[in-house]
Protein backbone atom coordinates (compact mmCIF):
# COMPACT_ATOMS: atom_id res chain seq x y z
CA UNK A 1 0.00 0.00 0.00
CA UNK A 2 1.30 3.31 -0.78
CA UNK A 3 -0.08 6.40 1.03
CA UNK A 4 -1.04 9.49 -0.92
CA UNK A 5 0.57 12.11 0.67
CA UNK A 6 -2.03 14.95 -0.62
CA UNK A 7 -4.53 13.07 1.14
CA UNK A 8 -2.74 12.85 4.29
CA UNK A 9 -2.07 16.98 4.14
CA UNK A 10 -6.21 17.19 3.44
CA UNK A 11 -6.92 14.65 6.38
CA UNK A 12 -4.92 17.15 8.60
CA UNK A 13 -6.46 19.52 7.28
CA UNK A 14 -10.30 18.56 8.33
CA UNK A 15 -8.81 17.49 11.92
CA UNK A 16 -7.27 21.21 11.99
CA UNK A 17 -10.30 23.21 10.88
CA UNK A 18 -13.07 20.70 12.22
CA UNK A 19 -15.15 21.23 9.05
CA UNK A 20 -15.03 19.76 5.28
CA UNK A 21 -15.79 24.10 4.00
CA UNK A 22 -13.06 25.08 6.03
CA UNK A 23 -10.65 22.74 5.20
CA UNK A 24 -11.57 22.74 1.74
CA UNK A 25 -10.70 26.74 1.45
CA UNK A 26 -7.65 25.89 2.91
CA UNK A 27 -5.99 23.05 0.47
CA UNK A 28 -7.60 25.28 -2.35
CA UNK A 29 -9.90 22.58 -3.57
CA UNK A 30 -13.96 21.67 -3.40
CA UNK A 31 -15.68 20.42 -0.77
CA UNK A 32 -16.54 17.22 -2.86
CA UNK A 33 -12.84 16.80 -3.62
CA UNK A 34 -11.86 17.30 -0.24
CA UNK A 35 -14.49 14.52 1.06
CA UNK A 36 -13.04 12.30 -2.01
CA UNK A 37 -9.45 12.50 -0.89
CA UNK A 38 -10.84 11.69 2.82
CA UNK A 39 -12.70 8.42 1.63
CA UNK A 40 -9.70 7.29 -0.48
CA UNK A 41 -7.42 7.31 2.40
CA UNK A 42 -9.78 5.63 4.39
CA UNK A 43 -9.45 3.18 2.01
CA UNK A 44 -5.84 2.25 1.81
CA UNK A 45 -5.67 2.18 5.27
CA UNK A 46 -9.04 -0.13 5.82
CA UNK A 47 -10.27 2.07 9.14
CA UNK A 48 -12.69 5.16 9.24
CA UNK A 49 -10.28 7.92 10.19
CA UNK A 50 -13.18 10.49 10.56
CA UNK A 51 -16.74 10.54 12.83
CA UNK A 52 -19.32 13.47 11.00
CA UNK A 53 -21.49 15.32 12.80
CA UNK A 54 -23.71 18.55 12.51
CA UNK A 55 -21.18 20.17 14.81
CA UNK A 56 -18.62 19.12 12.75
CA UNK A 57 -15.66 16.54 12.14
CA UNK A 58 -13.61 14.66 14.70
CA UNK A 59 -11.11 11.90 14.94
CA UNK A 60 -12.27 8.52 15.65
CA UNK A 61 -10.07 6.28 17.80
CA UNK A 62 -7.92 5.32 14.87
CA UNK A 63 -8.06 8.91 13.52
CA UNK A 64 -6.73 9.68 16.50
CA UNK A 65 -3.86 6.90 16.93
CA UNK A 66 -2.77 8.27 12.58
CA UNK A 67 -2.98 11.91 13.82
CA UNK A 68 0.61 12.15 14.80
CA UNK A 69 2.07 9.88 11.96
CA UNK A 70 0.59 11.65 9.52
CA UNK A 71 2.17 14.96 10.84
CA UNK A 72 5.20 13.41 10.95
CA UNK A 73 5.05 12.22 7.57
CA UNK A 74 4.31 15.52 6.38
CA UNK A 75 6.57 17.42 8.21
CA UNK A 76 9.74 14.91 6.93
CA UNK A 77 8.03 15.29 3.14
CA UNK A 78 8.48 19.34 3.79
CA UNK A 79 11.81 19.36 5.67
CA UNK A 80 12.88 16.90 2.02
CA UNK A 81 11.16 19.56 -0.09
CA UNK A 82 13.08 22.45 1.38
CA UNK A 83 16.55 20.80 2.02
CA UNK A 84 16.40 20.23 -2.01
CA UNK A 85 14.98 23.42 -2.80
CA UNK A 86 18.08 25.10 -0.50
CA UNK A 87 20.57 23.16 -2.64
CA UNK A 88 20.07 24.90 -5.69
CA UNK A 89 19.79 28.41 -4.37
CA UNK A 90 23.23 30.54 -3.06
CA UNK A 91 23.90 30.70 0.40
CA UNK A 92 22.83 34.33 1.51
CA UNK A 93 24.96 36.08 3.72
CA UNK A 94 25.36 39.55 5.73
CA UNK A 95 28.53 40.70 5.54
CA UNK A 96 27.44 44.14 6.97
CA UNK A 97 29.83 46.30 4.84
CA UNK A 98 31.71 45.45 1.52
CA UNK A 99 35.11 47.23 2.76
CA UNK A 100 35.33 45.64 5.53
CA UNK A 101 37.44 41.67 6.73
CA UNK A 102 34.02 40.23 6.67
CA UNK A 103 34.00 40.70 2.85
CA UNK A 104 37.16 39.36 2.82
CA UNK A 105 36.65 36.35 4.41
CA UNK A 106 33.50 35.72 2.41
CA UNK A 107 35.33 35.63 -0.67
CA UNK A 108 38.50 33.95 0.55
CA UNK A 109 35.35 30.99 1.37
CA UNK A 110 34.63 31.41 -1.73
CA UNK A 111 37.13 31.10 -4.09
CA UNK A 112 38.46 27.59 -2.03
CA UNK A 113 35.49 25.73 -2.77
CA UNK A 114 32.39 25.32 -5.09
CA UNK A 115 29.76 27.29 -2.92
CA UNK A 116 27.53 29.65 -4.44
CA UNK A 117 27.39 33.04 -2.14
CA UNK A 118 24.80 35.83 -2.47
CA UNK A 119 26.00 38.81 -0.76
CA UNK A 120 23.78 40.83 2.10
CA UNK A 121 24.20 44.42 3.28
CA UNK A 122 22.28 44.68 6.16
CA UNK A 123 22.03 47.69 8.75
CA UNK A 124 23.44 45.40 11.78
CA UNK A 125 22.12 44.61 15.09
CA UNK A 126 18.89 45.82 14.68
CA UNK A 127 17.48 43.84 11.56
CA UNK A 128 19.91 40.91 11.94
CA UNK A 129 18.26 38.32 14.27
CA UNK A 130 14.80 38.73 12.39
CA UNK A 131 16.79 38.00 9.13
CA UNK A 132 18.48 35.06 10.16
CA UNK A 133 15.15 34.04 12.19
CA UNK A 134 12.65 33.91 9.33
CA UNK A 135 15.58 32.78 6.38
CA UNK A 136 15.93 35.91 4.65
CA UNK A 137 20.00 35.52 4.94
CA UNK A 138 21.61 32.47 5.75
CA UNK A 139 24.65 33.95 7.94
CA UNK A 140 26.07 37.02 9.10
CA UNK A 141 29.23 38.88 9.76
CA UNK A 142 29.21 41.33 12.86
CA UNK A 143 30.11 42.56 16.41
CA UNK A 144 27.56 39.58 18.63
CA UNK A 145 26.03 41.91 21.07
CA UNK A 146 24.25 40.66 24.01
CA UNK A 147 21.26 39.68 24.33
CA UNK A 148 21.52 37.30 21.02
CA UNK A 149 18.23 36.63 20.05
CA UNK A 150 16.51 33.38 20.57
CA UNK A 151 18.04 30.68 18.47
CA UNK A 152 20.71 32.50 17.23
CA UNK A 153 24.68 31.03 17.49
CA UNK A 154 27.83 32.07 16.65
CA UNK A 155 31.06 31.68 16.68
CA UNK A 156 34.84 34.14 16.44
CA UNK A 157 35.75 34.73 12.61
CA UNK A 158 37.99 37.60 12.67
CA UNK A 159 39.91 40.59 14.71
CA UNK A 160 40.20 43.46 12.18
CA UNK A 161 43.07 46.10 13.02
CA UNK A 162 41.61 49.34 12.84
CA UNK A 163 43.96 52.63 12.57
CA UNK A 164 43.72 55.94 12.25
CA UNK A 165 43.35 58.49 9.13
CA UNK A 166 44.78 61.47 9.41
CA UNK A 167 46.01 64.85 7.00
CA UNK A 168 49.28 65.60 5.63
CA UNK A 169 49.61 68.95 7.85
CA UNK A 170 48.95 66.61 11.23
CA UNK A 171 51.70 66.76 13.43
CA UNK A 172 51.25 62.53 13.63
CA UNK A 173 51.22 62.25 9.74
CA UNK A 174 54.87 61.25 9.12
CA UNK A 175 55.00 58.44 11.75
CA UNK A 176 55.27 55.05 10.50
CA UNK A 177 53.04 54.05 13.78
CA UNK A 178 51.24 55.76 16.95
CA UNK A 179 50.64 54.38 20.36
CA UNK A 180 46.89 54.16 21.73
CA UNK A 181 48.02 56.65 24.49
CA UNK A 182 49.31 59.28 22.08
CA UNK A 183 45.86 59.34 21.25
CA UNK A 184 44.46 60.49 24.81
CA UNK A 185 42.61 63.61 24.64
CA UNK A 186 42.37 63.76 20.82
CA UNK A 187 38.99 64.26 19.02
CA UNK A 188 37.94 61.86 16.32
CA UNK A 189 35.70 63.01 13.93
CA UNK A 190 33.08 60.10 12.95
CA UNK A 191 29.55 62.15 12.18
CA UNK A 192 26.54 59.77 12.32
CA UNK A 193 28.37 57.33 14.04
CA UNK A 194 26.03 57.84 17.17
CA UNK A 195 23.02 58.55 15.15
CA UNK A 196 21.62 55.56 16.28
CA UNK A 197 22.93 52.40 18.64
CA UNK A 198 24.38 50.60 16.71
CA UNK A 199 27.24 47.95 17.30
CA UNK A 200 29.72 50.20 15.68
CA UNK A 201 28.99 53.28 17.90
CA UNK A 202 29.14 50.73 20.89
CA UNK A 203 32.53 49.84 20.10
CA UNK A 204 33.78 53.33 19.97
CA UNK A 205 32.30 53.77 23.21
CA UNK A 206 33.81 51.28 24.77
CA UNK A 207 37.31 52.91 22.99
CA UNK A 208 36.71 56.42 24.13
CA UNK A 209 35.99 55.26 27.66
CA UNK A 210 39.14 53.70 28.23
CA UNK A 211 41.80 55.70 25.80
CA UNK A 212 40.69 59.03 26.52
CA UNK A 213 39.59 59.94 22.79
CA UNK A 214 36.32 61.61 22.52
CA UNK A 215 34.36 60.49 19.30
CA UNK A 216 32.57 63.26 18.05
CA UNK A 217 29.56 62.41 15.81
CA UNK A 218 28.27 65.90 14.67
CA UNK A 219 26.96 66.94 11.71
CA UNK A 220 25.07 65.16 8.76
CA UNK A 221 26.90 62.47 7.37
CA UNK A 222 27.48 63.51 3.98
CA UNK A 223 29.38 60.60 2.72
CA UNK A 224 33.00 58.96 3.00
CA UNK A 225 34.35 61.03 0.52
CA UNK A 226 32.98 64.20 2.50
CA UNK A 227 35.23 63.20 5.79
CA UNK A 228 38.19 62.51 4.12
CA UNK A 229 38.66 65.36 2.36
CA UNK A 230 37.80 67.18 5.84
CA UNK A 231 40.62 65.11 6.98
CA UNK A 232 43.04 66.06 4.56
CA UNK A 233 42.72 69.43 4.96
CA UNK A 234 42.84 70.09 8.39
CA UNK A 235 45.89 69.72 10.53
CA UNK A 236 43.92 68.87 13.98
CA UNK A 237 41.20 66.36 12.90
CA UNK A 238 41.32 62.74 12.56
CA UNK A 239 39.44 59.87 12.02
CA UNK A 240 39.26 55.96 12.28
CA UNK A 241 39.24 53.77 9.63
CA UNK A 242 41.47 52.86 6.42
CA UNK A 243 41.86 53.53 2.97
CA UNK A 244 39.88 51.07 1.51
CA UNK A 245 36.94 52.11 3.53
CA UNK A 246 37.04 55.43 2.37
CA UNK A 247 38.49 56.97 -1.08
CA UNK A 248 41.24 58.67 0.58
CA UNK A 249 42.83 61.58 -1.38
CA UNK A 250 46.76 61.77 -1.52
CA UNK A 251 46.62 64.12 1.67
CA UNK A 252 45.27 61.45 3.58
CA UNK A 253 47.32 59.15 5.69
CA UNK A 254 46.79 55.84 7.03
CA UNK A 255 48.74 55.19 10.37
CA UNK A 256 48.35 51.62 12.36
CA UNK A 257 47.84 51.98 16.30
CA UNK A 258 50.01 49.89 18.51
CA UNK A 259 50.23 49.45 22.51
CA UNK A 260 47.29 48.13 22.07
CA UNK A 261 45.93 47.85 18.63
CA UNK A 262 42.13 48.14 18.76
CA UNK A 263 40.92 45.51 16.78
CA UNK A 264 36.95 45.04 15.41
CA UNK A 265 35.43 41.79 16.83
CA UNK A 266 33.86 39.82 13.87
CA UNK A 267 31.50 36.83 14.89
CA UNK A 268 29.85 34.44 12.26
CA UNK A 269 26.53 34.14 13.20
CA UNK A 270 23.48 31.80 11.99
CA UNK A 271 20.06 30.28 13.30
CA UNK A 272 19.98 27.01 14.83
CA UNK A 273 16.87 25.88 12.29
CA UNK A 274 18.70 27.07 9.24
CA UNK A 275 19.24 23.57 7.49
CA UNK A 276 21.02 25.05 4.43
CA UNK A 277 23.62 22.14 3.04
CA UNK A 278 26.53 24.84 3.02
CA UNK A 279 26.41 26.61 6.20
CA UNK A 280 28.30 23.82 8.39
CA UNK A 281 30.84 24.58 5.07
CA UNK A 282 30.97 28.04 5.97
CA UNK A 283 31.00 27.54 10.18
CA UNK A 284 33.95 25.21 9.65
CA UNK A 285 35.60 27.15 7.11
CA UNK A 286 35.67 30.26 9.79
CA UNK A 287 36.60 27.95 12.88
CA UNK A 288 40.05 26.59 11.08
CA UNK A 289 41.03 30.13 9.94
CA UNK A 290 39.81 31.90 13.58
CA UNK A 291 43.26 33.66 15.21
CA UNK A 292 42.85 34.28 18.75
CA UNK A 293 43.91 37.94 20.31
CA UNK A 294 47.09 38.93 22.28
CA UNK A 295 45.69 40.52 25.36
CA UNK A 296 49.24 42.08 24.94
CA UNK A 297 48.88 43.58 21.80
CA UNK A 298 45.31 43.72 21.05
CA UNK A 299 42.61 45.94 22.85
CA UNK A 300 38.72 44.36 22.79
CA UNK A 301 35.93 46.19 24.62
CA UNK A 302 35.33 44.59 27.93
CA UNK A 303 32.25 42.77 26.67
CA UNK A 304 33.46 40.92 23.90
CA UNK A 305 36.84 39.63 25.59
CA UNK A 306 35.24 37.06 27.18
CA UNK A 307 33.62 35.31 24.11
CA UNK A 308 37.38 35.72 22.14
CA UNK A 309 40.24 33.67 23.01
CA UNK A 310 42.91 35.16 23.93
CA UNK A 311 46.20 33.77 22.67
Amino acid sequence: MELDLGAVRTFLAVVEDGHFTDAAARVGMSQQAVSKRIAKLESDLGVALLLRSRAGVRPTEDGAAFLPHARALISMADQAAAMLRARRRALRIDVLGRDTASMDLVRAFYEAGDVDVDIVVSRGAGSRGSMLADGSVDAAFGRAMEPLAPGIRRVPACLEPIPVLVGRRHRLARRRRVRMEELSGSTAWMPGNAAHDSEWSDFYRFLSAEFGVRIDSSGPFFGRDHIAERVAGSPDVVTFGNKRQYPTPPDVVEIPIIDPTPVYPWSLMWHEANRHPSLPLLIAYVKDRFRPYSAGTHWLPGPDRAFFPVS
